[in-house]
C-alpha cells in the first residue's frame, strides 16, 4: 500500500487535463440529461470527499457557494457566453447545491449547462456572420484579453461588441503574419465551425464530468473526478504505452497549454517545446497541413499529436517568452516512447576560470526520481533507481577530481518518495528526511537508516519553479541539515499526496464503467516542521527568474492547501553555513551576473515578459501593433549584435549551471 501511495506523487504536481466535452451526439433542440447511474455516483463521490479528503470539509452553504462559482467559471470563466440576466437566474442555486449533492439531484447542473449550450450556439451564429465582412484596422480601439474579473455582459449588444473585438484581434494577428482577408476569414470560420461541431457532440457524461470536477476542485486543485473515458486515458498516460512527444497538456483560454515536459521524452530532447508554450496548430509529417486547434477539446488535440514512433509532428506554438504581438513559431518533433533509460540521472564536469583561478565542478542532472519497482520486487540485481545511479555518478566524479558537486533538479516534477529519501542518505550520516501526515492525523516519518556518507564535499542543489514534490523533499532535507547550499528559484510548492479510488468498487453488481476519484490524502512536512505545500523551498541564493512566485506554482492555484507547520523532529545538522558567508556569496553572485552581458539581457527579457503577461488590454489598431512588433524585433536584433561583438552570440552554455559552479568555488575559497 505504501509503495502505491508513494508512486502516485510522481504525477500529482500537474493539473490533470480535463476535457469539457466528450464524444456523443446532440441536436440543437435536445436538452442534455443525467444518465441513470449519475445520481448514485454523485452521492458516493460526495461521501468520499467529505469523509476521506485530507481537509475533511463540511458539505455546507459555504462549500456550495464555492462549488457554484467553480462550475460557472469552468463553463465561462472569461465571461464570453452567459449574460448577466442568466447569472442572476442561477443565483438561487448558490447556497443549495450542498443539499442537491446529498440528495443526488443533478437538475441545477444540467439546467446551467443547457443554457450554456444555447448561448454558445448564439455566439457561433454571430461569429460566422460577422466574418463575412473585413474589419477596420485603422480604428483606435482596444480589446480586453482577460475578462475574468469583470461582470458578465448585460445585453446581447454588449456581448456582440466583445466578440467583434475578439474576432478582430484574431484576424489582426493573421494579417500581421502576412495573410489576406480571404484566407483569414476562411481560417476563422473553420475554427469556430469546428468548435460548434465538437460542442454538438456533448453528452450527459460530459456535463457530469464538468460538474463533479468543479465540486472536487473546491477541496483542492489536485482532487478531481475522472469519467470512464478520462480514467482510461489517465491509465494509458501512466503506463507510457502510447507514443507521442512527451508533454503534459491542458486547455487554457481555448489554447492548448504545455504544463510539463516529460524528462527524456522527444520534446525534452528537442529543446524546442517548453512549459507555458501555447499550441495553436498541429500538422503531420514535414509538410502536412497545419490544423488550427484553438478552441479544441484537449483529448482531440492529444489525438492529433500522438502517433507511431519515428514519425514527425509539427506544432505551431506561441512561446511562453513571446510578446502578444509576436507571430507563432512552427517546430518539428519526432515521436517516440519515453524510456526509463532516457530519464536516468547523468553527470558532467565544468572546468571554469575566474580571476586566474581554475577549478572543476561536477554536475549531476536528475530529471525525475525514478525506480524500476518491478525489477526491485523481483530481485533483479541490476534494477535501476535514482539513488543507485547517483551513487555511481558520484564515484565517477570523484575519480575525475571535481572539487564540488551541483545536483540539478530544475524541472524535476517528482517521482518516488523513497528515492528522494534514499538520495538524501548519500549526503547525510543518518536521520529523518520527511514527515507525512495522513488524513486521520497519523504521522509517518521516513528516515535514512544507512550511516554511510557517499559524498561529504561542497554541495549545491539547483531548483526552479518547476521543481516539485520529491524534488522539494530532497532540497528541503539538504537545506535543513545544512548539508548544501540551495540555489535557483523558489520551488513549486506541491506538498500533498493523492490516492485514486475506482468507483466501481462501490457498485459491485454493475458492469458499467464508472470512472474514478483522485483525492488528496496526505501532506508532506520537512524535518524542521514546515510544510513544503504552497511555499515550496526558498533558495539560499535566488537567481533571476522568468516567472514570479504568483505566476507558476501551487500558491497560484485556486483552493490550494495552505502552508502550515507541525513539531520539528530531532536531527543532527551537518554544518550550517553561517549567514555571513551566505551574504558574501550573494554579493559576489550579484556582482558577477551584473558584469555578464548574457545575464543582463536575460534579466531584461524576463522583466519585459512579466510586464507582457500582466497586460489585460491590447490595441486593435494595425499601425500600433506593427510598431510594437517592430520595436520587439529591433531590441532582439540589437542584443544579438552586442553579443556578436563579444563572440557570445553562439554561446549555448547553461548560465545557471555555470553560476552555481562559481558560487560553489566562492564558498570553498571563503571557507578556507
Amino acid at each position: 500500500m505504501k509503495q502505491t501511495f508513494l508512486l502516485l506523487s510522481i504525477i500529482l504536481i500537474f493539473s490533470l487535463a480535463v476535457p469539457t466535452f466528450a464524444v456523443g451526439s446532440l441536436q440543437n433542440s435536445e436538452l442534455l440529461e443525467p444518465e441513470p447511474m449519475h445520481p448514485r455516483v454523485e452521492r458516493v463521490i460526495t461521501y468520499l470527499l467529505s469523509r476521506s479528503h485530507y481537509q475533511k470539509k463540511t458539505i455546507d452553504d459555504s462549500l456550495s457557494s464555492s462549488f457554484y462559482t467553480n462550475y460557472i467559471e469552468s463553463l465561462d470563466g472569461n465571461r464570453l457566453y452567459f449574460l448577466q440576466p442568466d447569472i442572476d437566474s442561477f443565483e438561487s442555486f448558490r447556497y443549495n447545491l450542498d443539499d442537491s449533492l446529498r440528495a443526488g439531484l443533478l437538475g441545477p447542473a444540467y439546467r446551467i449547462f443547457n443554457l450554456f449550450l444555447k448561448r454558445f450556439r448564439q455566439r457561433m451564429d454571430f461569429v460566422l456572420k460577422r466574418l463575412d465582412t473585413e474589419f477596420d484596422y485603422s480604428k483606435d480601439e482596444n480589446f480586453r484579453i482577460d475578462r475574468r474579473q469583470l461582470k458578465w455582459p448585460a445585453t446581447t449588444e454588449e456581448i456582440d461588441d466583445i466578440w467583434r473585438k475578439r474576432l478582430k484581434n484574431d484576424a489582426l494577428k493573421m494579417k500581421l503574419a502576412g495573410k489576406e482577408w480571404e484566407d483569414i476569414s476562411k481560417i476563422l470560420k473553420k475554427r469556430y465551425s469546428n468548435m460548434l461541431k465538437r460542442l454538438n457532440k456533448t453528452n450527459g457524461e460530459d456535463v457530469f464530468q464538468t460538474y463533479m470536477s468543479a465540486f472536487a476542485d473546491t477541496f483542492d486543485p489536485h482532487t478531481n473526478y475522472m469519467s470512464p473515458k478520462l480514467s482510461h486515458d489517465f491509465k494509458i498516460r501512466m503506463s507510457h504505452s502510447l507514443e507521442g512527444i512527451g508533454a503534459t497538456l491542458r486547455t487554457e483560454d481555448e489554447y492548448t497549454l504545455v504544463v510539463q515536459i516529460v524528462p527524456g521524452g522527444p520534446a525534452d530532447k528537442s529543446g524546442l517545446l517548453h512549459p507555458n508554450d501555447r499550441i495553436s496548430g498541429v500538422g503531420q509529417g514535414d509538410d502536412g497541413e497545419i490544423v488550427d486547434v484553438i478552441g479544441w477539446r484537449i483529448d482531440d488535440v492529444v489525438e492529433l499529436i500522438r502517433g507511431p514512433k519515428t514519425t514527425r509532428v509539427r506544432l505551431q506554438i506561441y512561446p511562453a517568452d513571446a510578446s502578444l504581438e509576436s507571430p507563432p513559431d512552427t517546430i518539428k518533433i519526432t515521436r517516440d516512447k519515453v524510456r526509463l533509460a532516457d530519464r536516468a540521472a547523468q553527470s558532467d564536469t565544468l572546468e571554469l576560470e575566474e580571476n586566474g583561478h581554475t577549478f572543476k565542478v561536477g554536475v549531476i542532472d536528475i530529471p525525475d526520481f525514478y525506480l524500476d519497482y518491478d525489477g526491485m520486487r523481483k530481485g533483479d540485481p541490476n534494477y535501476s533507481s535514482t539513488t543507485r545511479d547517483v551513487k555511481r555518478l558520484i564515484s565517477e566524479l570523484k575519480s575525475a577530481g571535481v572539487e564540488s558537486i551541483v545536483i540539478d533538479l530544475r524541472n524535476n516534477g517528482g517521482g518516488f518518495l523513497t528515492e528522494a529519501v534514499n538520495l538524501t542518505g548519500l549526503f547525510i550520516k543518518e536521520g529523518p528526511v520527511v514527515q507525512v501526515r495522513q488524513t486521520n492525523g497519523r504521522l509517518e516519518i521516513d528516515r535514512d537508516t544507512d550511516d554511510a556518507v557517499y559524498y561529504d564535499g561542497p554541495l549545491a542543489v539547483l531548483i526552479n519553479r518547476f521543481s516539485a514534490s520529491a524534488s522539494e523533499i530532497f532540497a528541503a532535507a539538504i537545506q535543513d541539515y545544512g548539508r548544501g547550499i540551495i540555489l535557483g528559484n523558489q520551488s513549486y510548492g506541491k506538498g500533498t499526496v493523492q490516492n485514486i479510488i475506482r468507483l466501481n468498487r462501490f457498485f459491485p453488481r454493475t458492469s458499467e464503467k464508472l470512472g474514478q476519484v483522485k483525492m488528496t490524502i496526505a501532506k508532506f512536512y520537512r524535518v524542521n516542521g514546515g510544510s513544503t505545500q504552497n511555499m515550496g523551498v526558498v533558495p539560499d541564493i535566488e537567481f533571476p527568474a522568468q516567472y514570479g512566485q504568483n505566476e507558476i506554482g501551487e500558491r497560484n492555484m485556486k483552493n490550494a492547501l495552505l502552508w502550515d507547520e507541525i513539531d520539528p523532529l530531532s536531527y543532527e545538522s551537518v554544518h550550517m553555513t553561517p549567514q555571513t558567508i551566505i551574504s558574501r556569496l550573494h554579493s559576489s553572485h550579484l556582482s558577477r551576473i551584473s558584469r555578464n552581458l548574457r545575464f543582463k539581457y536575460l534579466m531584461e527579457d524576463f522583466e519585459r515578459m512579466k510586464l507582457e503577461r500582466k497586460k489585460k488590454i491590447i490595441s486593435l489598431q494595425e499601425e500600433k501593433r506593427r510598431q510594437q512588433r517592430k520595436e520587439a524585433e529591433e531590441r532582439k536584433e540589437a542584443h544579438k549584435k552586442e553579443l556578436e561583438k563579444l563572440n557570445l552570440a553562439d554561446n549555448k552554455d547553461d548560465l545557471y549551471l555555470q553560476e552555481s559552479a562559481f558560487i560553489l568555488d566562492d564558498y570553498i575559497q571563503l571557507m578556507k
